[in-house]
C-alpha cells in the first residue's frame, strides 16, 4: 500500500481529487449539456485577442487626447467665448416712431402701448381720406424659435415710409446674466432707445375730413369709380388737403390680421393703394384751356377782345377726297367769343382755331402748345421727396411717330388743344400749374411738411406779362359768374374756376369729370383741383358739385381760409 504513494523515492501526501478534475475523453462526452457549459474545456484568451483590445483602447485615448486638445488648446478661446456668451442675453428695447401731427397739433397718426407685444403699435385717424398719404408700418418679426430676426418698425408707404428714417427713431438694448438653470442673475441697460422725431404736416385735418367726405359722396351718389382732390397754397406751396379714393385703412394693413380686409384691397380693380393725386396720370380735357389761352395771348395768335366764331361743328376741307372733309364738334355753338367768354363757355371750337389754326387764324402750332405746357410743368414730373410722381404726356410728333408709328396731323393738335388725345396729367401737375396763374407767374413745388424755417421752393418764373395773366384769371372768373361754373358762384365769397370733361375709350361712353380754380378771387391764397374718374358720359353730377359741397361747408366753419 506504502509503495503505491511513492514515486521515483519521494511521498506523495494523499489527496482526494475532485469530480471536476477528471479528464474527459470521448467516452463521457456526449452525456453533457453544453448549453449550460458543461463539459466545456477552459482556454485562456489569444494574444490575438489581447493585442487587438489594446488597440481599440490606445485609439479611443488618442481620440480623447484630440478632442481635449481641440477644445483646451486650439479652439479654447473661441469655445470660452461662446460659453461666456451662453450666459449672456440681449434683448432689445424697441423704441417708439415719432407722433405725426396735423397743421393745428391734431394727431394723425400716433404709438399706443399693446399688451402682447414688446413695442408699441401705430394707430392712424380713419374717415380722412389720408391713408395713401399717410402710409403705414410693418412690426418686427420673430422666427419659430421665438427670437426677432427683424427689430425694426417700418414704414411701408406714403409719409411713413418718406420719413422713416427720421420718425423711426433707435432701438435700445438691454444686457441680460443668467445662471446655468436660466435664472436671471443681473440685467443692466446698455443703450437706451431714441425716440423717433415728431413731424407737423401743412394739412387740416379738418378741412381734409370734409373736402374728402364731398369728393366721396359724389363719387358714390353719380356712379364714378373713384377720384380725389387737392388744395394748394398758391404762395408757399403748402398742402392744405389731400385726398383719393377708394383708399384703405392704415390701421388694417399695419396690423397685418384682418387678411380677408387686406385680400379685398388687393383685388380691388379700382385700386386703393394708388394715391390718384401725385400717381394717378388722367386725360385733362378743358382744364388745360387756361394755359392755352396765355400761350395764344402771350404769342400774339389773338388779341383780349378779338372774337372767333365758335359754331357747333368745324368742318375741315379735305383736299384728296373733297367729299369726305374732317368735323370737329363742340358740345353747342357759342356764337362770336372772346378769350374770357370762350373759358367761361369752354368753346372747343374756339381753341381748335386756337391751337392749330383755322383759314386766317394762324395757331399756336403744336410746337408752342408743348412748349408752353411745359413752361407750366406739364410732361416733367414733380420730383420732391413727398410727391415723386410721373411726367405725364404732352403728345406731340415724335410722341406719335413712336407710339403709332404715324404722321401728325391738324386734328391732333386740335385734340391737343383741348386736352384730349393722348394728353395725361396728374392731379398734383394741374394745382401747381392752377397756382401759377394765381400768383401770376411762380411755378412752386408742393410739400407737406410743416416747417416755417423752410425756404420756398421755386421750380421757375414764367416770363409772361401779368396783364395776360390777368386776362385769364377774368376769364376763370367768368366761369362761375355765367358760364359751366356757376354752381360755385356765392354772393360773399369768390371763386375762379374752369371745368373739364375728359371723354375715355374709343366709345368715350365713359368719362372723366374735372373742376379747378383758385380762391379768393380778389386775393388769391389757395388753389384746388378735383377729379372724378370714369364717370357715365350722360351723368351731368360731378366735380362741381364735389366742389360746391365743400365750399358750402369751409365757408361757414373755417372762413379763415377764404379771406
Amino acid at each position: 500500500m506504502n509503495n503505491f504513494f511513492r514515486k521515483r523515492g519521494r511521498v506523495s501526501i494523499q489527496k482526494e481529487i475532485d469530480p471536476e478534475d477528471i479528464f474527459m475523453d470521448s467516452q463521457n462526452l456526449p452525456g453533457f449539456d453544453k448549453d449550460q457549459f458543461e463539459g466545456q474545456i477552459e482556454k485562456p484568451i489569444s494574444k490575438n485577442t489581447i493585442l487587438f483590445l489594446g488597440l481599440v483602447f490606445i485609439l479611443m485615448g488618442f481620440v480623447f487626447v484630440g478632442k481635449v486638445w481641440n477644445l483646451q488648446v486650439a479652439n479654447g478661446l473661441e469655445y470660452a467665448k461662446q460659453s461666456e456668451e451662453n450666459l449672456i442675453r440681449q434683448k432689445v428695447i424697441f423704441s417708439d416712431r415719432g407722433t405725426i401731427y396735423d397743421i393745428v397739433g391734431n394727431p394723425l397718426a400716433w404709438n399706443e402701448t399693446d399688451s402682447e407685444q414688446e413695442f408699441s403699435v401705430r394707430k392712424y385717424e380713419s374717415g380722412l381720406g389720408l391713408s395713401n398719404l399717410l402710409g403705414y408700418v410693418s412690426y418686427p418679426k420673430k422666427d419659430s424659435a421665438g427670437f426677432y430676426f427683424d427689430t425694426d418698425i417700418k414704414g411701408v408707404d406714403g409719409i411713413e415710409n418718406i420719413y422713416n428714417d427720421l420718425i423711426s427713431g433707435e432701438n435700445g438694448l438691454q444686457i441680460i446674466e443668467v445662471n446655468a438653470l436660466n435664472d436671471v442673475v443681473k440685467e443692466g441697460i446698455t443703450r437706451k432707445p431714441q425716440h423717433g422725431k415728431d413731424i407737423t404736416l401743412t394739412i387740416d385735418s379738418d378741412v381734409q375730413k370734409h373736402f374728402s367726405d364731398s369728393i366721396i359722396n359724389i363719387i358714390n351718389q353719380s356712379g364714378f369709380a373713384g377720384g380725389g382732390g387737392v388744395i394748394m397754397d398758391v404762395f408757399n406751396g403748402d398742402i392744405l388737403a389731400l385726398a383719393s379714393y377708394p383708399d384703405y385703412d392704415s390701421n388694417i394693413l399695419s396690423d397685418g390680421n384682418n387678411k380677408d380686409e387686406i385680400a379685398e384691397y388687393v383685388q380691388d380693380a379700382n385700386n386703393p393703394f394708388l394715391n390718384r393725386i401725385v400717381d394717378g396720370l388722367y386725360t385733362p380735357g378743358s382744364i388745360v384751356k387756361p394755359f392755352m389761352g396765355i400761350a395764344a395771348l402771350t404769342e400774339g395768335v389773338i388779341t383780349p377782345n378779338q372774337e372767333i366764331l365758335s359754331v357747333k361743328n368745324l368742318v375741315i376741307p379735305n383736299p384728296y377726297n373733297p367729299d369726305n372733309p374732317s368735323i370737329f364738334t363742340d358740345w353747342k355753338a357759342h356764337g362770336y367769343v372772346d378769350i374770357k367768354r370762350a373759358l367761361a363757355m369752354s368753346s372747343n371750337v374756339y381753341f381748335y382755331q386756337v391751337g392749330g389754326g383755322y383759314e386766317d387764324l394762324e395757331g399756336l402750332g403744336i410746337a408752342r402748345i408743348e412748349e408752353y405746357m411745359r413752361k407750366f410743368g406739364f410732361g416733367e414730373p414733380i420730383t420732391t421727396l413727398e410727391f415723386d410722381g410721373p411726367a405725364g404726356t404732352i403728345p406731340n410728333p415724335k410722341w406719335k411717330q413712336e407710339i403709332f408709328d404715324d404722321i401728325w396731323r391738324l386734328g391732333d393738335t386740335y385734340f391737343t388743344s383741348i386736352g384730349q388725345y393722348g394728353f395725361q396729367v396728374t392731379p398734383l401737375q394741374v394745382v401747381r400749374a392752377v397756382s401759377a396763374i394765381a400768383n401770376e407767374g411762380t411755378l412752386i413745388e408742393p410739400r407737406i411738411l410743416a416747417d416755417a424755417t423752410a425756404s420756398v421752393n421755386i421750380k421757375r418764373q414764367i416770363d409772361i406779362p401779368n396783364k395776360n395773366f390777368e386776362i385769364i384769371k377774368e376769364g376763370m372768373r367768368e366761369v362761375v359768374l355765367s358760364g359751366t361754373g356757376k354752381g360755385l358762384s356765392y354772393p360773399d365769397f369768390e371763386i375762379a374756376a374752369k371745368t373739364g370733361t375728359a371723354e375715355l375709350g374709343v366709345s368715350k361712353a365713359r368719362v372723366n369729370s374735372w373742376v379747378t380754380g383758385f380762391f379768393p378771387y380778389d386775393n388769391p391764397r389757395y388753389a384746388f383741383v378735383i377729379v372724378l374718374e370714369k364717370g357715365e358720359r350722360s351723368n351731368l353730377i360731378g366735380g362741381v358739385a364735389a366742389a360746391r359741397g365743400f365750399f358750402d361747408w369751409l365757408k361757414f366753419n373755417k372762413s379763415e381760409y377764404i379771406r
